[in-house]
């Protein structure tokens, strides 16, 4: 693979784009500038800096990413600012899409990547990766509540009692809880269903990928071993 094509692998524009950020003296290799757009090598692990910022060939990407609330997981937000505006322009362009969504108010991990088979593994109901959450409620947590939560509850719509695990209560007003089904909106009408309301949510952990001190409103890369984490259960 050429640097042209290399550079419009990991989403620095249309291949022409790329070629003329070369020819510009804007992208540079071992630092120094690399004008040859026909310049060909191994390109894994390569760091290469585009305007002085470093980057590193990746050939799938996979990010965590802290959600703040008011932003929508759409490339088309409707009402809100896109999740997406929180990274950089390469990673936008090169495709990465969300692994499930959260509601504009709801915080906390979310799992990006380009790797389609990877996203597929993490959303598929079949493959029961579960999701941890912790809810803060309108009214008082009682032990009827937490023993529907735990028991199982019939959402509208549905046919068969969805269930938590691992729900603990963390407070008179909040409690953790764990998921695997991913349904729409299922953590609020599980709540409700049980009596009481969210007013907040935060999604701490997916499979044994937990988020961490990640700051509000940051991304970074996974490590190897944190991708195949994403997919266990605890």
């Amino acid at each position: 693979m050429n640097l042209e094509r290399m550079l419009h692998s990991q989403g620095f524009g249309s291949r022409k784009q790329c070629r003329a950020l070369i020819e510009a003296g804007r992208v540079a290799l071992g630092g120094e500038p690399c004008l040859d757009w026909r310049y060909e090598q191994d390109w894994q692990d390569t760091c290469f800096h585009v305007d002085e910022t470093e980057w590193r060939y990746r050939a799938q990407v996979y990010l965590m990413l802290h959600k703040p609330a008011g932003y929508e997981c759409s490339q088309q937000p409707q009402h809100h600012a896109s999740v997406f505006a929180l990274l950089p322009e390469p990673l936008r362009l090169r495709g990465v899409q969300p692994a499930g969504r959260l509601d504009q108010d709801t915080t906390g991990l979310l799992l990006l990547s380009d790797d389609g088979p990877w996203l597929h593994a993490l959303m598929h109901p079949r493959r029961h990766v579960p999701k941890r959450y912790l809810a803060q409620l309108k009214h008082l947590l009682n032990d009827e509540q937490l023993h529907s939560l735990q028991s199982g509850v019939l959402l509208h719509g549905e046919t068969v009692p969805l269930a938590a695990h691992d729900t603990q209560r963390v407070s008179e007003r909040s409690l953790s809880l764990t998921i695997e089904q991913g349904k729409y909106h299922q953590v609020k009408r599980m709540v409700a269903a049980a009596g009481n309301r969210v007013e907040g949510l935060h999604r701490a952990q997916i499979g044994c990928l937990a988020l961490g001190e990640l700051p509000l409103g940051a991304w970074r890369y996974l490590s190897a071993e944190e991708v195949l984490m994403a997919t266990q259960t605890p």
